[in-house]
């Protein structure tokens, strides 16, 4: 079946994966900095490892160039600042700032898949831009509250994550996604290790339930991911994004006690509006630069 028929089914899937995603923030917030941030990270990566064990014979038989391998390298350290930054900004800031400022990631791929990828860059696309900008001021706020750490850190993550992405781009061209989200698994609990020995804290047995748990809904949230893209169109999926920051805000406000910024709530529909639109130019234009928000997740 053609996979624009299917869009309730796509819709679904995106749900579920905005779930699976929240549950990870959610996890995270509820850790807190019991476990400093690097380590908290790294044990994510570790424990989620065990998912590559049914692939581990498949994987053996992969031959990687030269060239491909330094880019898997590259990609490992970038996304090693972006997990460390996101772990950090977590601890530090709203569950709904966190949600409402990782938008920004499919706009730094844009701007950087014209620095890097010769994309160009119409004025209706610019105009796009700008407005996910100005929705990211309307979070920040500067000049009206003092910003923490925090914030600058999701800055960097959501930067971060773009290059990443687009190394993922260019390697997906090449290798079994299997593959690129393997080495992505491995070179990142790689290059957390050092980090998190320097700072290491023994975690308790419940630390790493909670871990665990926040490796498991991150996985259960790619492959959901996979399949709302295989049933519908990214224009269809895309918007179904943005139910993420009303469950971060929700969330926030029963659990964490964090009280409802409506300045955040409409910074992040301003980001989303300018990522759907920009999406929805791309499949006019049939190309697929700008990810939806969620792949560029950890």
């Amino acid at each position: 079946m053609d996979t624009a028929q299917r869009p309730g089914v796509g819709i679904f899937w995106m749900v579920v994966t905005g779930l699976c995603f929240v549950m990870v923030t959610a996890l995270v917030k509820a850790l807190g900095s019991s476990v400093p941030a690097v380590e908290a990270a790294f044990l994510r990566y570790l424990l989620g490892l065990v998912f590559l064990l049914p692939l581990w014979r498949t994987l053996s038989t992969v031959r990687l160039t030269r060239r491909q391998w330094g880019l898997f390298g590259l990609r490992g350290v970038v996304h090693t600042v972006g997990v460390s930054f996101w772990f950090f900004a977590m601890t530090r800031i709203p569950i709904a700032e966190v949600t409402a400022m990782n938008y920004l990631n499919p706009v730094y791929v844009t701007i950087l898949a014209v620095l890097f990828l010769g994309e160009k860059l119409a004025i209706r696309r610019i105009l796009a831009i700008v407005a996910a900008l100005a929705g990211a001021l309307l979070i920040l706020r500067p000049g009206f509250r003092e910003l923490d750490p925090g914030h600058f850190a999701m800055l960097v993550t959501a930067l971060v994550f773009g290059v990443s992405y687009l190394l993922a781009k260019v390697l997906s061209g090449e290798v079994s996604a299997v593959v690129v989200v393997a080495m992505l698994s491995v070179t990142v609990t790689i290059g957390l290790a050092p980090m998190a020995v320097a700072v290491w804290v023994w975690p308790s047995w419940s630390e790493l339930a909670v871990l665990f748990g926040v490796a498991s809904f991150a996985t259960a949230g790619h492959y959901t991911m996979t399949l709302a893209f295989a049933a519908a169109p990214v224009t269809v999926t895309q918007p179904v994004t943005f139910l993420q920051l009303v469950w971060s805000v929700a969330l926030g406000a029963v659990f964490f006690a964090e009280p409802v910024d409506l300045w955040v709530v409409a910074g992040g529909s301003v980001i989303m509006a300018a990522v759907v639109f920009i999406t929805w130019r791309e499949a006019v234009l049939k190309r697929r630069i700008t990810p939806v928000v969620a792949e560029t997740k950890h």
